[in-house]
Formats: C-alpha cells, structure tokens, sequence
C-alpha cells in the first residue's frame, strides 16, 4: 500500500498498466479487482475536518463513493451510505471501517431508479442521522456500446434513471433538511466535456449532472448551502470492469492519462472532503477536474 504523505514520483505511486483480464457482471465488486483499488482503507489519515458532520453519500460501497465514506469518517462525520442490494459485500466492509472510527455508520441498501425509494432513503438517513449536512450523489450507471444503434431505450432509460432522475428525487428529498452551512457534491466526469463515442448515454447524463448542479448551487445559496461538482477522469473502479468499459481497454485504462497511469479512488477522496467542509466555504457552483492532467474543458 502506497504511503500518501511520503514525497514520491506520482507516476509510479500507483499500479500501472497492462492489468489482468477481469470483466465482472453488473455492477461488480471491488475485491475482486486486480489490482484491488485503494479507496483509502489504509492510507486515508484524517485532521477532523467533519467532526460532527452528517453526510450520506449515494453508491458508497465501492470506488469513489467508498473512498468518500471512508474518508468523511476520519474526518469525524457521521455516514450513511447508499448501494444496491447486490453490492452487500462491498458495502459491509464500508460500514465496518467507518464504525471502526467511533462514527455512527447507517446502512441504506436499494435501487435509486425507483423515485419512492429515492425520498424514503433520504427520509431514512435523516432519521437515522439525527438530521443531514453533507449529501453525495455518486452513484452511478456506466455501461459501454459501440455504436448509436446499440443504444436501446432500456439502456437510455436506465442510465438517465441512475444518473439524472435519481440525483433530481434524491436532492428534492434532502434540501428541506439542509441547514445553512451545509454542502451539496455531485459526481459527474471529464466525459461531459470530452465524451468517448462508445459512452453517448452515460456522458450526457455527466453533462446533465454539470449543468444541473451550477443551477442549483444558484437556488441553493440563497439559504447559504453550497452545492459543487467533481469530474473525475479515469479511476480504477468496478464501474470500468463491469462493462462501463471493454474487457481491452479495462487491461489498459489510465495508460493515456498524463501518468500512465488510473488514479485510485483514494487519491479523490481529499476534494469531496474540501467540498464537504467549511474550508471549502467560497465555492459553490464550481467544477472540480481530477482528470490525471486531461483537463475538463
């Protein structure tokens, strides 16, 4: 495990490629990458940044998600943290290491496509929470196709339901319960601004994330809640090896970025902390690229 504090040349920090062969179905765990991915189990030191905070973050079983759970409690926040059922394993983990920091960790398993799920999970983390400072709308559907006519309008349906619709119900759910001070973090991706032709569903609904967030930064400023977008660009996460990508470009995913080289969702996790916390407290409506150098305009 890389330490993170050590100075090192940021290049070789990290596994590179070529990686194994390793496609998982939908939507995939991260203990069964190759390399496993660090989402900051060991290597995330906190300076109580959240202490006290109550924040609940959306696909925090594996990749990004999970790295901001793991990282928001040893910041000192409460967690709750939201996944499908089939992710329990991952999730489990997740749950142990926040309880792990004396945090208070609540378990919110279901699908975010259906809307009624969406408001009772949010209805649910308040309650359980004791109220909600930080909400993270991360999770997501990545699901790669050839060309416009693989595209079928169950696909479309069901990225823009995972994507879109579930960040809309899921913010609707939570601003009510906001107080001032609080911080609002979507995540979309460098692909709502240079999209992969094999990605047309997914990197719309990255632009979508983009546009909608800034316009509710604007509404939501008004009550003194900030509201923020990160756009990673490639991170090793089951969301690339369980068909958000071919099996061929899994084997070499970050060998373009800048490091040749994916980032580890471990090496994110320190923005969504910022965003979260009152250091971040003149931002709102910004786009935060951590793209491995590519940019995000």
């Amino acid at each position: 495990m890389s330490d993170r504090l050590t100075m090192q040349d940021p290049r070789t920090q990290y596994p590179q490629p070529p990686f194994p062969r390793q496609p998982q179905p939908v939507p995939g765990e991260a203990a069964k990458m190759d390399p496993v991915p660090d989402h900051g189990e060991d290597s995330y030191r906190g300076s109580g940044k959240l202490t006290g905070r109550r924040a609940l973050v959306t696909g925090g079983d594996s990749g990004i998600g999970r790295a901001a759970a793991i990282a928001f409690a040893r910041e000192g926040a409460d967690v709750a943290i939201s996944y499908l059922p089939a992710e329990k394993a991952d999730a489990a983990e997740v749950l142990r290491l926040i309880e792990a920091e004396g945090r208070k960790a609540i378990d919110l398993p279901g699908d975010i496509t259906d809307e009624t799920w969406c408001r009772t999970m949010v209805d649910q983390a308040v309650e359980q929470l004791g109220g909600l400072d930080v909400l993270v709308i991360n999770a997501g559907r990545q699901q790669h196709r050839e060309n416009i006519a693989e595209v079928s309008s169950a696909d479309f349906d069901q990225t823009l339901k995972t994507n879109l619709y579930a960040m809309h119900w899921i913010a609707q759910a939570a601003v009510p319960h906001l107080p001032t001070g609080a911080s609002v973090i979507t995540t979309a991706s460098v692909q709502a601004y240079d999209p992969s032709a094999i990605l047309l569903d997914y990197a719309t609904t990255k632009a979508g994330i983009v546009a909608y967030t800034k316009a509710l930064a604007k509404q939501l400023i008004e009550k003194g809640i900030r509201a923020n977008v990160v756009a990673p660009g490639p991170f090793w996460t089951p969301l690339q090896s369980s068909g958000g990508q071919p099996s061929e470009a899994v084997m070499e995913f970050g060998s373009k970025s800048q490091f040749g080289r994916p980032g580890q969702p471990v090496e994110i996790a320190p923005i969504y902390v910022l965003l979260a916390s009152q250091e971040g407290s003149f931002l709102t409506g910004e786009v935060y690229g951590v793209t491995g150098g590519a940019g995000v305009a």
